[in-house]
């Protein structure tokens, strides 16, 4: 009996300066909340920084709309987004890299919609989100683009040539 009283003795001291740490599934490296055993919780909640935006890669497909277009046929284009709405814009066409970027602009940015004007006849352009892209080629060729992102990763627009080819302009994932 002196044994068990002891042993709850010993047990009670030892015991009393535990916490208790809950096991949070979602980050098994940090526990979820620290109690102290009779102490309340905390009624603030602890604030965490917002997550850093992450790179995107795009593919971008131009489709042919002219004959000159059609003789270079249908280009696949790659766009690296920062997530910062400024992107790194690149294209291989028979052998010639073009590396330019590409940058999201204001509804009133100066001249946009001439490529679209050149490329379709009008003015129209889809709605959302409008940007620009362009590209110069290693054999001196360019391209430049204007699009509009309908989705955050998710557009259409038109693309021309230096020599004359129109492309129309699809992306995202």
């Amino acid at each position: 009996m002196k044994k068990s009283i002891a042993l709850a003795f010993c047990a009670a001291t030892v015991l009393s300066g535990c916490y208790v740490i809950p096991y949070d599934p979602q980050n098994p490296q940090r526990p979820a909340e620290v109690l102290a055993i009779g102490a309340p919780p905390s009624a603030a909640p602890v604030a965490l920084p917002p997550p850093h935006p992450v790179p995107t890669i795009l593919r971008a497909r131009l489709y042919p709309l002219n004959e000159t277009a059609g003789k270079m046929g249908a280009l696949t284009a790659t766009v690296s987004d920062s997530a910062g709405g400024h992107a790194v814009f690149s294209l291989t066409h028979g052998g010639e890299l073009f590396q330019g970027e590409a940058s999201r602009v204001a509804p009133g940015y100066p001249g946009f919609g001439s490529v679209h004007r050149e490329v379709y006849g009008d003015g129209r352009m889809p709605s959302g989100q409008r940007g620009i892209a362009s590209a110069a080629g290693t054999g001196g060729t360019y391209v430049n683009c204007e699009y509009a992102l309908n989705a955050p990763n998710r557009g259409t627009g038109a693309c021309m040539f230096s020599n004359g080819a129109k492309y129309q302009l699809h992306f995202g994932s």
